[in-house]
C-alpha cells in the first residue's frame, strides 16, 4: 500500500493548477474550432472585405465591375449542413475562385445582390446582370456574376470567366 499525504495549503495550489490547465484546454478547443471558419481577408491577392457598403463597392471594382450603390437584394441565408447537387455545383464555382462554402456549413451569412452596370453587351440594361456575394463576418466567402435572363449565365467574379 502506498500513501501520500498532502497539506491543505498544497492542495489549493494543485487544484488551482488543475483548473488553469482545464481552462487552457477548453480555450484551445474553442480557438481552433472558430479558426476553422474564420474567413481570410485576402484570397489570391484579392481583398475579400465586405463589411460595409464602401468595402462591397471596392470588392467588385477589383474585378472591373461598376455596381449600383444600393443593393437590389439583401437577405440572411444559412449555408446548408448537407449540400444537394445544386449547392455542390455552386461550390465548384466557388472553389474555382479560391473559395469553399463547405467550411461554412450550418453558418449564417448575408447575401448581397447588386446591379452590374458595365457588363460587356449589357451596359444599357437595368438589373439584368447581377453581382452576388455571400458575406460571413464581414468577409466575402462566395459569390458570382450572373444574368437573370431566361437563358442566363452564372460565372465567377473575373470578367474572363464568363
Amino acid at each position: 500500500m502506498f500513501v501520500v499525504s498532502v497539506k491543505r495549503k498544497e492542495l489549493k495550489y494543485y487544484a488551482a493548477a488543475a483548473l488553469i490547465c482545464i481552462f487552457a484546454v477548453i480555450g484551445g478547443i474553442i480557438s481552433v474550432s472558430s479558426a476553422a471558419t474564420t474567413p481570410a481577408a485576402k484570397v489570391g491577392g484579392v481583398n475579400m472585405r465586405a463589411g460595409n457598403a464602401q468595402e462591397r463597392v471596392a470588392f467588385f471594382s477589383q474585378f472591373g465591375w461598376e455596381i449600383g450603390t444600393d443593393p437590389l437584394e439583401v437577405k440572411e441565408v444559412v449555408i446548408p449542413t448537407e449540400f444537394d447537387e445544386t449547392y455542390e455545383e455552386y461550390n465548384t464555382l466557388q472553389k474555382s475562385q479560391g473559395l469553399d462554402l463547405s467550411k461554412y456549413k450550418g453558418k449564417r451569412a448575408k447575401f448581397w445582390s447588386y446591379e452590374i452596370k458595365n457588363y460587356p453587351g449589357y451596359e444599357n440594361t437595368d438589373g439584368v446582370i447581377r453581382g452576388n456575394i455571400l458575406v460571413y463576418d464581414g468577409i466575402v466567402i462566395g459569390g458570382d456574376v450572373c444574368s437573370i435572363e431566361l437563358d442566363g449565365f452564372m460565372a465567377g467574379f473575373m470578367a474572363n470567366e464568363s
